[in-house]
């Protein structure tokens, strides 16, 4: 009904899990890349948790869609079976025969090991998603963890993926369960979202719906987040309550009222009491009070607009006064612009606009970010300009993920052959690098500090790559085929959603990762790399025992290091630990800026 009211072509806060609506902060980067690490590893357990409503079931369509061709998927969505129901749901979802009407386990298990070991031969990997893994029996937990017992003499043969609510963790810390958590590899628990991912959240969905201007004020976007408490089904629901609210009443747009009224419908809360009634009028009069103040100030210019923020925060309402504060700013231009910079442009309701200034005589009157034009290897940059967009509409850019490679080894000194891109990793191991395959932020490629590709999909569904060779402040010189450019993050994240893929020298440990309980010389090298880092000393008993202090001060390193702190040595850790040793690591110049 309000969808042609607000200029809308569909609902956009639909519970249809259209992929198209997908927005994916940066937590929810960091745990489908734990996903995604955990079909790559060799057997063993990946636990993904978080309260309902977070967004676990999107992310694992999300997973699906992204699964490699060589890997075959067991789907559980009903972990409500004994252990013989679960053996038989694995095979259907498999495709492997069993006699009808079978109840022996060993038929079951034996069927699977035989297909399980076919699939290896065929170089298929086999994965094991179970989706309210919190609902498995303790029974039925064991006689999963007995299946990754299923292996050949250098790999396991089948990667289990948990995911569920909060309650799972503590399922797992049940003594009787603890040989299954200590094969856990990888954790990660999804938490609600900040207020700045709430507002581009909302902000992304009303855009790809069709809007062309903004319908909840900031205020209503702060009482969103407060009321739904920053998880996506609540806000969901919320925000579709109050558009059609402002609808009934035939407002253009949705104040923070009008959301709390919304919350109180969907979420079943009881109307406040008089005493409550009494003492929000007693509220507003005094906002009222503090405005007219504000305003009487404002005309004699003794205060400036950012004074009308705070009565706006306090009281839950927008403020606005005449002209005052500030133009209206029109909405972002993409859904793939950076969360945390959608949610630091200023606002008419926070009173922090400032007032527009001259065009600078050096710049061109067109709005919009601006970058020096390319210059090849050490050249100085022309004199023209060109926008991102237009560069990447060029059809002789060299932006295939060929040229990407080469130019990502040519930074490690290393020839690419330009041969098979599914292949390309493989030339990097004879000299000791790895890829690794991560999603995230600016921030994120900064820590780590190296060379890297990166994915950008243009207006019209076209991929291409570049190399990001260079970071500085705000901006980042991306390298297409030789050719470099400076662009600033704003431009690049209208058509970049976080992933990269980055070279790293392996440090010649044995084994991937390193987790609790482990034993020998990886251990040794762990306890000595932590050394180096914090100054404390190695230790001299009991150096190749990966015990609880160690664990706390990988927890501590972890941490330092904006990491899961999760006390495990994955890929993700070894870099950071590894790469400081390696002088000859290509490192990330600083970018000379837009």
């Amino acid at each position: 009904m309000y969808a042609a009211h607000f200029g809308l072509t569909e609902l956009p806060f639909s519970i249809t899990p259209d992929p198209r609506y997908l927005y994916m902060s940066e937590a929810h980067r960091e745990a489908l890349a734990h996903l995604l690490y955990g079909i790559g590893e060799g057997g063993g357990f990946v636990q993904l948790t978080g309260e309902v409503g977070t967004g676990k079931t999107t992310l694992c369509r999300c997973l699906l869609e992204q699964v490699p061709a060589r890997v075959d998927i067991a789907f559980i969505l009903n972990p409500k079976l004994t252990d013989v129901e679960l053996l038989a749901a694995i095979c259907d979802e498999l495709r492997i025969g069993y006699p009808a009407g079978t109840t022996s386990r060993k038929i079951y298990v034996d069927a699977l090991h035989h297909h399980l070991l076919d699939a290896h031969g065929r170089g298929q990997r086999t994965v094991l998603i179970i989706d309210e893994a919190q609902d498995l029996s303790p029974d039925v937990l064991e006689q999963i963890r007995l299946l990754t017992n299923l292996e050949t003499t250098t790999q396991k043969l089948l990667q289990v993926i948990l995911i569920g609510q909060p309650e799972l963790i503590r399922l797992l810390e049940r003594e009787d369960l603890r040989q299954l958590a200590q094969r856990v590899t990888a954790r990660y628990h999804l938490h609600p979202f900040g207020e700045s991912d709430t507002r581009a959240y909302v902000t992304h969905r009303l855009e790809v719906a069709g809007a062309k201007e903004r319908i909840f004020t900031e205020t209503a976007m702060r009482a969103v987040h407060q009321v739904a408490r920053g998880i996506p089904r609540l806000i969901n629901a919320i925000c579709d309550r109050a558009l059609l609210g402002a609808y009934s009443r035939d407002a253009r747009r949705v104040d923070a009222a009008t959301v709390r009224q919304a919350a109180r419908e969907v979420l079943g809360s009881p109307a406040a009491p008089w005493g409550g009634i009494r003492w929000r009028w007693v509220g507003t009069a005094v906002a009222a009070a503090l405005v007219a103040a504000a305003v009487l100030l404002l005309a004699r210019g003794t205060l400036g607009p950012n004074v009308l923020a705070p009565i706006a925060s306090w009281t839950g309402r927008d403020v606005a006064v005449g002209e005052s504060s500030g133009p209206a700013l029109p909405p972002a231009s993409s859904s793939r612009t950076s969360p945390v910079a959608s949610s630091a442009v200023p606002t008419a309701a926070d009173g922090n606009v400032p007032a527009p200034g001259p065009t600078p005589p050096s710049l061109p009157s067109t709005p919009g970010p601006m970058r020096l034009a390319a210059s090849r290897d050490g050249e100085p940059p022309s004199a023209g300009r060109v926008s991102l967009g237009d560069l990447l509409a060029e059809p002789t850019l060299r932006a295939d993920k060929k040229s990407a490679f080469a130019s990502l080894y040519a930074r490690w000194r290393i020839d690419f052959d330009g041969g098979k891109t599914a292949l390309a990793c493989e030339r990097g191991r004879p000299e000791g690098l790895e890829c690794l395959f991560k999603t995230g932020t600016w921030a994120k490629l900064r820590r780590y500090n190296l060379p890297a590709i990166i994915e950008l999909t243009t207006s019209k569904g076209e991929r291409r790559y570049a190399t990001v060779v260079a970071l500085g402040d705000d901006s980042a010189t991306l390298d297409f085929g030789g050719r470099r450019l400076t662009f600033p993050f704003s431009e690049i994240d209208r058509y970049w959603d976080g992933a990269f893929i980055v070279l790293w020298k392996a440090p010649g440990i044995g084994v991937a990762s390193i987790a609790p309980g482990a034993r020998g010389k990886d251990v040794e090298w762990l306890r000595q790399r932590l050394s180096e880092v914090d100054g404390a000393p190695a230790g001299s008993r009991n150096r190749d025992v990966f015990d609880e202090e160690l664990r706390a001060r990988v927890i501590a390193f972890q941490r330092a290091r904006a990491l899961v702190a999760d006390g495990i040595v994955g890929e993700e850790t070894l870099i950071h630990l590894a790469s400081p040793r390696d002088g000859k690591a290509p490192r990330l110049a600083p970018s000379s800026g837009s």
